[in-house]
């Protein structure tokens, strides 16, 4: 089950904020990608337990998901959900997708706890020889987000981000399956609210897969032809 041992590692190299991220969606056929991240301060991790249940959300089941949503939003110091839309997947490419709805997040992340407010603060110049005020955890062996810093369609953060990857972070580590089931959730919700909403979405059952290439999915693709949600850069059919 996820625990705070490697939260806890980071922590004691001087790390002031700990971050958890996860993406979702990354496999849909339409719909955005989705990156989530919850934070903890360094400060906090020894009295700090993790919620009961807390798994990546590969493996609850969407009425536990949806269960513990609102549980494992207040457990955090923040959270966010970036989101880079499907026509911006077909523009960049996926890898840097993730890298700029990562960034997104940590931007939504920041103004959630006044970063970089005031002399002395977390958001503050640090000498580049330090460990780094903010690190995150990042789920697999591939850093998106230090990628995609500082490039042209990047926000800017008050703050430089030091990410350390993981593979199977968001089974082991539980700010990274917090994210994972925070950004599950936010996504399955935005799909369906999007088929119930518009007849002309209805026939691709976004309700029951969420975007994913099912055969129901692939079939109407067929019949109806992509959407203006749809990814048209990926073999649809």
């Amino acid at each position: 089950m996820p625990n705070l041992d490697f939260e806890r590692e980071l922590a004691s190299q001087g790390h002031e904020l700990i971050l958890g991220f996860d993406e979702v969606g990354r496999g849909a056929l339409a719909g955005p990608v989705m990156v989530g991240v919850a934070a903890l301060w360094a400060k906090d991790l020894p009295q700090v337990m993790v919620p009961a249940g807390v798994a990546d959300s590969k493996l609850l089941t969407e009425h536990r998901r949806e269960a513990m949503f609102q549980e494992l939003c207040a457990w955090p110091a923040a959270h966010a959900v970036g989101q880079a839309s499907n026509v911006e997947i077909d523009e960049w490419g996926m890898t840097y997708a993730l890298g700029i709805a990562a960034l997104r997040a940590i931007k939504d992340l920041e103004a959630q706890l006044g970063l970089g407010e005031g002399p002395g603060s977390l958001g503050s110049p640090v000498s580049a020889a330090g460990p780094g005020r903010i690190c995150g955890i990042l789920d697999g062996p591939y850093d998106y987000i230090s990628k995609a810093c500082d490039t042209f369609d990047a926000p800017s953060l008050s703050q430089p981000l030091v990410v350390r990857t993981r593979v199977k972070a968001d089974r082991s580590c539980a700010l990274v399956s917090v994210a994972s089931v925070i950004a599950k959730v936010t996504r399955d919700r935005l799909m369906v609210s999007i088929a119930q909403g518009n007849d002309a979405y209805r026939p691709y059952q976004w309700v029951r897969n969420k975007g994913y290439g099912t055969k129901d999915h692939r079939e109407a693709i067929m019949e109806y032809g992509p959407t203006p949600l749809h990814r048209t850069s990926w073999h649809l059919t």
